[in-house]
């Protein structure tokens, strides 16, 4: 399919995915997440799919600078570079967001069309999807908001629905009304009517045209976006501009937290939807993640390290430890190293107490991992407890940390496979397996790997506070904050 340079892409992923904990976590959220199986994350996969009509160079991310370094780390071998991350100062639902992705399209190209597209769901038929966004551009150019409908094929309470009426041009019909997620036995007649389709929370619209719909119906909102353009009209470098919060920030807390379907599109009349039947997932819960996914004879999804005996319709996802079923039925069971999720398949959309109450405990188990993935490989956490924490340190070929120290820990490297070249105060050096070298707090260091296998550590901190932000970093390759 050919690209078009008018038409520009703005992927939301600020969502945090609580309801998918144990597998997401506050600092890796579920587009961040692969599905069982399949070698890219679902923000990868949402930009793949944009780009079968958007030139790379057009995609952006909105999401907040927090997960700035994982969306480059993993969005760049796809063409994604740093300045297509647009910073959310914080979380102010979909209109606010939408509203700020389409001041820096209006900005770059007057006339610009952009499609907006959640980050972490799934779509099967690749083509049909092309197919029905190609169609919903040429309508956004006459000037109509669009839509994208998928065709329900069951009545789901968990999804809102689009009404539609008379036929527009080409695939598009004119939405009569947006309706609020129904009880089942609306959804059934919903589904009987025949001219109901679920809302995706996919939107295609001319930049200048969401805004204008904006002043119309969300007067205050606009008032603050014209003050962030304000503010970026008077900027040096423009393009860097949305890539720093800290510019806009004060505004931007000021915003209206109000989703784009209620503040706009339920009010504005020139509203058209392209139906499409794409086989889509919001994988809202573990739930529609069972739903999705293919199964078994008896209904199971397994993955990883499972065995089962006798159940039926549940979902095993195992990890690093075996996970034994027996007899089990209607089940979630979702198993990760530090935490293991069971309850009932139905109950599944609870799944967010859960993170509740870790927040209210502070608990580290809804923040991160254990292993957590770097632009240079990899670390997990193997112990810890009062002044110390070991870690497994592994890095890629070439690989290196950044120049950095910390103020209040000291760090002791054992190499247990490859060479190290270390970077310590003046001295450079290589380390060796089976040998070791000390870092005391507050030295400037670097751990580097020049060979062409994979460098392993083990690392044993030592100090009063060992958290991940005592850090200052001197030089990065990876331009991290």
């Amino acid at each position: 399919m050919r690209k078009d340079q008018g038409v520009h892409a703005a992927i939301l992923a600020g969502g945090s995915g609580t309801r998918f904990w144990p597998a997401s976590r506050e600092n890796l959220p579920k587009q961040f997440l692969r599905l069982a199986g399949e070698a890219r994350t679902l923000i990868e996969d949402t930009m793949l799919r944009a780009m079968q009509i958007v030139p790379a160079e057009n995609i952006m991310v909105v999401a907040k600078s927090e997960y700035r370094n994982e969306t480059v780390r993993l969005l760049s071998p796809h063409g994604f570079v740093r300045s297509q991350f647009v910073d959310e100062p914080m979380a102010r639902n979909t209109a606010a967001a939408i509203g700020l992705a389409a001041l820096k399209v209006r900005h770059q190209d007057p006339d610009g069309v952009m499609v907006v597209l959640p980050s972490d769901h799934v779509v099967k038929k690749l083509d049909r999807f092309g197919t029905a966004l190609a169609d919903a551009v040429a309508l956004a150019r006459k000037g109509h908001l669009v839509t994208l409908g998928v065709k329900p094929y069951r009545p789901e309470t968990g999804y809102g629905y689009i009404e539609v009426g008379e036929a527009l041009e080409g695939s598009g019909l004119r939405v009569d009304a947006f309706h609020e997620k129904p009880d089942y036995e609306t959804a059934k007649n919903y589904i009987r009517r025949g001219n109901f389709y679920w809302n995706a929370g996919i939107f295609v619209w001319r930049a200048d045209a969401i805004i204008e719909a904006m002043r119309a119906h969300m007067p205050d909102l606009a008032a603050g976006l014209d003050a962030i353009e304000g503010d970026l009209l008077d900027s040096d470098d423009p393009r860097a501009f949305f890539t720093r919060a800290e510019h806009y920030a004060s505004i931007y807390a000021g915003l209206e937290s109000v989703s784009i379907d209620y503040g706009v599109l339920e009010r504005a009349d020139n509203l058209a939807c392209v139906p499409v039947d794409m086989e889509w997932s919001d994988l809202g819960s573990w739930e529609s993640y069972w739903e999705y996914m293919p199964k078994d004879a008896r209904g199971n999804v397994l993955a990883g390290k499972v065995i089962d005996i006798d159940s039926s319709d549940c979902l095993v996802q195992g990890d690093k430890r075996l996970v034994a079923t027996i007899d089990m039925h209607d089940v979630v069971i979702v198993d990760t190293p530090d935490a293991l999720l069971v309850c009932p398949r139905q109950a599944s959309q609870r799944v967010r107490d859960i993170v509740d109450e870790l927040r209210r405990r502070g608990s580290e188990e809804y923040i991160e991992h254990r292993t957590v993935e770097r632009p240079w490989g990899y670390y997990t956490v193997l112990e810890e407890g009062p002044r110390y924490k070991i870690k497994k340190i592994g890095v890629l070929p070439g690989g290196r940390l950044s120049l950095q120290s910390h103020h209040h820990r000291s760090e002791h490297w054992i190499v247990v496979s490859g060479t190290a070249r270390v970077t310590r105060a003046d001295e450079r050096y290589f380390v060796h397996a089976n040998e070791s070298t000390y870092i005391p707090a507050c030295t400037k260091h670097r751990l580097e790997n020049p060979g062409k296998i994979m460098l392993e550590i083990i690392e044993i901190q030592n100090g009063d506070y060992l958290g991940e932000d005592d850090i200052i970093r001197y030089d990065d390759d990876y331009a991290r904050d």
